[in-house]
């Protein structure tokens, strides 16, 4: 599946206080996986291959490297946790850094909320307004994104503007 994703990424040291505005806006919990992305070395773009008690993808996408709201374009595959594939990209990729995620999940409509705790990096919150064949504009994921970015009061300070693999890279 294909699709567009406008997306902000932050550090968040209060949860709780994101859980509470969500609640009052009637976001519906998800739950909470365990996810471990397997990134892998390649030439252009991020390819990560997701595993986790929710959800198992392969998973290629590009973005730019900036702080505030950026379009990732996404390929992603859902595959049976049975295949062998982490073995054949390991064996012919190699491994690049491993991201091990505590996640809640909430939505509200098409935008989703991760409240992230990463394994030797702290805690994190990601604002993610999806275009899965829903043929939302880029213009209208870009203003649900500001919209949620003002709503939570994110600091420009606690904004990222790489993922969680370049973050663990730099550690």
């Amino acid at each position: 599946m294909k699709y567009k994703i406008i997306e902000i990424k932050a550090k968040c040291k209060d949860h709780d206080r994101i859980k509470n505005i969500l609640k009052s806006k009637h976001a519906k919990f998800k739950g909470t996986c365990h996810q471990i992305d397997t990134y892998f070395k390649i030439n252009s773009g991020k390819l990560k291959l997701r595993e986790g008690n929710k959800e198992n993808h392969l998973v290629y996408y590009k973005r730019e490297n900036k702080e505030g709201p950026k379009q990732s374009n996404v390929i992603e595959f859902k595959f049976n946790s049975k295949l062998p594939i982490k073995e054949i990209l390991t064996k012919s990729l190699g491994v690049l850094v491993i991201v091990d995620k505590k996640r809640d999940i909430y939505y509200i409509n098409n935008v989703k909320f991760h409240l992230d705790i990463i394994k030797n990096l702290g805690k994190f919150f990601e604002i993610e307004a999806l275009d899965n064949r829903r043929n939302i504009s880029k213009k209208k994921l870009l203003k649900q994104c500001n919209f949620f970015l003002d709503l939570f009061n994110i600091p420009k300070s606690d904004l990222i503007s790489v993922s969680y693999s370049d973050l663990l890279l730099k550690n």
